[in-house]
């Protein structure tokens, strides 16, 4: 005891009056095993009882190099690569690297591929908002509001299933458009869902927007500063969440989104709590912005009302009957699937409002049938560098409500 109460604390050490240094905090290691980590990544922490002194995370678990197997494929076999991108939201990384492409190339997109896109994509965030917040209500012990609204996770899934025949890894669409038209049952699945959601939303709502233990669990925990949001490269609800208005929807409009009408949800302290109610207000502008798709595409008349892909017959698959008696057909389908199309020399960088952020991809090209090089910008890779920051100082059940928050998912982090 003597000798206890002679030591001097130096950070995470005591040192002894004979000279000796003994460990004064404990090593842990916070994942990678996925129930706490939501992903299969690491945080090795130093904690001093409950509260965590510092944070190094790791990364790297289930790197796929999905960068460098790009290289070797022609662009429309890129595409069941960024499903496994943020699988919460496939279609959302599908649409941006079809759009991506058709940027590069030129490809003109009717205004009904735009449309249907934009439903598909706002589907998509809501689906993966759903995960998010109804996971945080998990995570800080409160399992109904999952319960209630993977139902409707589930919908969502029926639509992907009905557009593309896939449910989490969708591969939806194509370069220049859609395989196919949606189906009537997709339709009525639309339909289905923009009036059987809102109630349940609401119904969610009540269960934590004004909930004490939920409120004393997220308000003043994890939060960012705008300017520290901005410096470590924030973007989509967590930037918004610390009170920047940044929305790639509105800044460099795609899709047509110029054409809509929405609002930009904006929190203030960019905390946990914060960051719930950013995603909560933008599920019920994401409805708002289908039932404007919806509108749009039920005004079009003539051949426009009814095209569901671009003509750029060098890129897009003609339909499988064509190939079976249509030489020309036969000839462009076969170019296709071998990858014998070249692309033009040059370079871009394309991104898109994904459910977390500002997804990106940089592509660039030497004239081959495979791009030279091609990177994605990953919005959830930008925030794990600031997870220690936002943890340091805190309780560990404190640390798993700010990774949920954050919506940090595995398969984004690494490429």
């Amino acid at each position: 005891m003597g000798k206890l109460k002679q030591a001097k604390e130096k950070g995470g050490t005591i040192e002894l009056p004979d000279g000796s240094l003994e460990k004064s905090t404990i090593t842990l290691n916070l994942g990678p095993t996925h129930p706490s980590t939501h992903g299969v990544f690491q945080n090795i922490l130093e904690i001093d009882g409950e509260i965590i002194k510092s944070a190094v995370p790791t990364v790297g678990y289930i790197h796929r190099a999905f960068e460098k197997i790009a290289e070797r494929r022609p662009l429309y076999q890129i595409t069941p690569l960024t499903d496994r991108l943020n699988y919460c939201s496939a279609p959302l990384n599908n649409l941006g690297w079809h759009l991506t492409v058709e940027k590069f190339l030129g490809i003109e997109i009717p205004k009904r591929v735009s449309y249907m896109r934009v439903i598909v994509m706002e589907l998509a965030r809501i689906a993966d908002h759903i995960v998010c917040n109804s996971i945080m209500g998990v995570d800080s012990g409160a399992f109904t509001g999952f319960l209630y609204m993977m139902k409707y996770r589930e919908l969502i899934y029926e639509i992907y299933e009905e557009i593309g025949g896939s449910r989490l890894t969708t591969n939806i669409g194509r370069i220049g458009g859609f395989e196919r038209d949606f189906s009537e049952v997709a339709w009525q699945k639309i339909d289905r869902f923009l009036k059987e959601f809102p109630d349940v939303l609401r119904e969610f709502e009540n269960l934590f927007v004004r909930n004490r233990i939920f409120m004393d669990r997220t308000q003043g925990v994890g939060g960012i500063t705008a300017e520290r949001a901005l410096s470590y490269g924030f973007t989509g609800p967590n930037l918004r969440a610390a009170g920047v208005d940044y929305d790639v929807r509105v800044a460099k409009p795609y899709c047509r989104y110029e054409e809509f009408e929405f609002d930009i949800p904006v929190g203030k302290t960019g905390d946990c709590y914060d960051r719930f109610m950013v995603r909560d207000q933008e599920m019920w502008q994401s409805l708002h912005i289908i039932e404007q798709a919806l509108e749009k595409i039920n005004a079009l008349e003539g051949e426009e009302a009814t095209v569901h892909h671009a003509d750029a017959p060098e890129y897009y698959l003609p339909l499988k009957k064509d190939v079976y008696t249509k030489m020309e057909a036969l000839i462009y389908h076969f170019k296709i699937i071998m990858g014998e199309v070249e692309m033009p020399v040059g370079e871009i960088y394309h991104s898109i409002e994904a459910a977390n952020g500002e997804l990106g991809f940089y592509l660039i090209s030497d004239g081959g049938r495979s791009p030279y090089r091609l990177h994605f910008r990953r919005p959830c890779f930008i925030y794990y560098q600031a997870y220690p920051e936002l943890i340091t100082g805190s309780m560990i059940s404190d640390a798993i409500i700010t990774m949920s928050s954050l919506n940090l998912i595995a398969g984004e982090l690494d490429a």
